[in-house]
């Protein structure tokens, strides 16, 4: 009998047992990880790869740019319009201004085209704004946050992180600007770069960026626009608005970039002027079109000059480009609802909702949307959303908010809870002092209104509300001085405002009659 060879096993080809060496292989370098972790911003997860990896090797430049960049994208802001102005500018600052400018052509006069009784201002006589931006929702001179008084200082004390800096050691710091030969460093344009924007995000440190900027500018024979720029924006930062104007132009014949244009444009709106910041938009807008950041920068300077429509409009240009711009989204739906369209307002509103926006901000105005369309289910709701979410900065508004729908509805029981929760809160709110006032009114409790008004009316001075009731109890008392001296501050305010005129003519005629 044949014997048969065996059968031939089946063996396919290449082997797919991962092997140890294999495994390591397949691992990410950390440095393309950690640049990988920038490209999606995570900046704190790239930082601690870069860390790892400069403990290691403290001379590696890669992870000391990607550490750089991540640093300084982290604490980047994107502030396309004027910052406010604290005390140190309002005394420190050389620039010449118009002391009497004609109207339309400042951002600092008082408003007399806006109704205060239709929209609530500011103390600066600025509607408030649906989106909140630097010096457009401050109700005086003081810090609007609770148990504290402390004035303003300077914009250079907004760009400081948290602690001083005198507790921060010089070992503990990234980069020591101080120690940094500049002269060399700018023979590396990537990673000069890369410090120079660390320098004026990170550090805050414009006196040295200056001098990065400057040898930068020397290095490349003056023909670098992107130098020149920063170097503008150092001026800026130092208060030598001159300096930064003409670099900044400069930079411009070199090359035209929207961020040299919303840089000039921010110099012409500390000087006052905000036509001047106008031009510079349209120029731009021509030869950048569609660009959503020139757009807006328009739309916040006629925002502040109490230009509303024009603003709208502006917005809406915005939303023609961008549909998710969140703040033209809230500008527009802030408009409606004070021009007593609630319910085109609730769309807006609804639409950030569906971009992901959950603030308490948002659910209160939903909620006050909700109640002036008639939806009292959905009102009720988004004021317990909007309570679940708040903090002591946004919970004296949402009481007070309540405490108008309660009066609206005529629970004034309720009202007076909520009014006195709100001061409970924030002992410096003056809309809620006023309204209480006026309950305490009903409650024949004279004495407690009159000293209520007195309250609203120092820590309010923009209202004319406290003013006016004020004028009134002192016409009932007969105290006809005292109610002629308060209906004159309640027309300073608002000069349009009828009772008060109507108030003043009954007093005129009380002393001609004398």
């Amino acid at each position: 009998m044949e014997a048969r060879r065996p059968a031939r096993q089946f063996r396919p080809k290449g082997n797919y047992r991962l092997q140890e060496k294999d495994k390591a292989a397949n691992v990410m370098n950390p440095m393309f990880l950690a640049q990988s972790k920038l490209r999606r911003r995570k900046f704190d997860e790239c930082i601690a790869l870069c860390d790892q990896a400069l403990a290691l090797q403290p001379l590696d430049r890669h992870a000391w740019f990607i550490k750089t960049r991540a640093l300084t994208l982290k604490n980047e802001l994107l502030d396309i319009d004027l910052e406010e102005e604290g005390l140190a500018e309002l005394m420190l600052d050389e620039n010449a201004m118009a002391k009497a400018p004609r109207p339309g052509t400042s951002m600092r006069l008082g408003t007399s085209s806006n109704n205060p009784s239709v929209r609530p201002l500011t103390s600066s006589g600025r509607p408030l704004s649906g989106y909140v931006r630097p010096a457009t929702q401050s109700r005086g001179s003081f810090d609007s946050r609770p148990s504290t008084s402390r004035p303003l200082t300077s914009t250079s004390g907004r760009g400081l992180r948290l602690g001083t800096a005198s507790m921060i050691q010089r070992g503990d710091k990234f980069i020591d600007p101080d120690r940094i030969d500049f002269k060399k460093r700018v023979q590396l344009p990537a990673e000069s770069k890369a410090l120079m924007d660390y320098l004026l995000v990170v550090e805050k440190n414009p006196t040295k960026a200056l001098e990065l900027a400057a040898e930068a500018t020397k290095f490349n024979q003056y023909g670098d626009w992107w130098w020149k720029s920063r170097l503008g924006r150092c001026y800026y930062q130092l208060g030598m608005l001159r300096d930064a104007e003409s670099q900044f132009k400069s930079a411009l014949k070199i090359q035209e970039m929207v961020s040299t244009f919303l840089e000039l444009a921010k110099v012409y709106l500390r000087y006052d002027q905000p036509n001047a910041a106008l031009d510079v938009y349209a120029s731009a807008a021509e030869k950048f079109p569609g660009d959503t950041t020139l757009t807006l920068g328009a739309a916040r300077v006629f925002e502040a000059m109490n230009d509303t429509q024009r603003s709208v409009q502006y917005f809406k240009k915005v939303l023609h480009f961008d549909a998710c711009n969140v703040e033209a989204i809230a500008s527009l739906g802030s408009h409606h609802f004070y021009n007593d369209q609630p319910e085109l307002a609730l769309r807006f509103y609804r639409r950030l909702l569906q971009l992901g926006v959950s603030n308490p901000e948002l659910w209160n105005n939903m909620g006050l949307c909700c109640f002036y369309a008639c939806q009292y289910d959905l009102a009720l709701t988004c004021f317990e959303r909007a309570m679940q979410t708040a903090s002591d900065n946004e919970m004296p508004d949402i009481w007070y908010n309540l405490g108008q729908i309660a009066i609206t509805i005529g629970d004034l029981n309720l009202a007076y809870q909520c009014l006195k929760l709100a001061i409970t809160v924030d002992d410096k709110h003056a809309e809620a002092w006023n309204n209480l006032a006026v309950l305490e009114l009903r409650k024949n409790n004279v004495d407690v209104a009159k000293s209520s008004f007195t309250t609203a009316q120092e820590l309010g001075p923009h209202m004319y509300e406290p003013f006016f009731n004020a004028s009134l109890i002192a016409y009932k008392l007969g105290d006809c001085q005292e109610s002629y001296e308060n209906a004159a501050k309640a027309l300073k305010v608002y000069p349009e405002h009828a009772d008060s005129k109507e108030l003043i003519k009954q007093l005129k005629r009380h002393f001609a009659m004398l």
